[in-house]
């Protein structure tokens, strides 16, 4: 194993095994070095991990469930033209998936066929 630069000559491309464990040997100690900066003083099941909502106590638990519709409301709004085109197609059924599935794979296989 040679290091020409910045580039990692095994003589077995990116499947060198003894290349792969250095790297994960060191992701797993950089992940060590990670958690140990955590926080010591966390006392799972006191008031600690009691959850909250915008800083206040939720009581409710339902209180925190955020619904997709509001989570995603600014994306659905910046693409809304094309939301208002696809909904109509949407119709639950798989076989209608299948249908699209394959019509466009088709369509990739005569553009590539034609391209080559």
């Amino acid at each position: 194993m040679a290091v020409d630069g910045l580039v990692l000559s095994t003589g077995y491309g990116l499947w060198s095994p003894l290349a792969w464990i250095v790297t994960f040997v060191i992701a797993l100690i950089a992940c060590y070095l990670l958690w140990r900066l955590g926080v010591s003083s966390y006392k799972p099941g006191t008031e600690q991990s009691a959850p909250y909502l915008s800083g206040n106590k939720a009581d409710d638990p339902t209180a925190l469930h955020v619904p997709g519709g509001n989570l995603y409301w600014g994306f659905i709004e910046g693409l809304k033209w094309y939301y208002d085109r696809i909904i109509p197609l949407h119709t639950g059924i798989v076989t209608d998936y299948l249908i699209w599935m394959f019509g466009v794979a088709a369509i990739l296989l005569v553009l590539v066929m034609v391209v080559i």
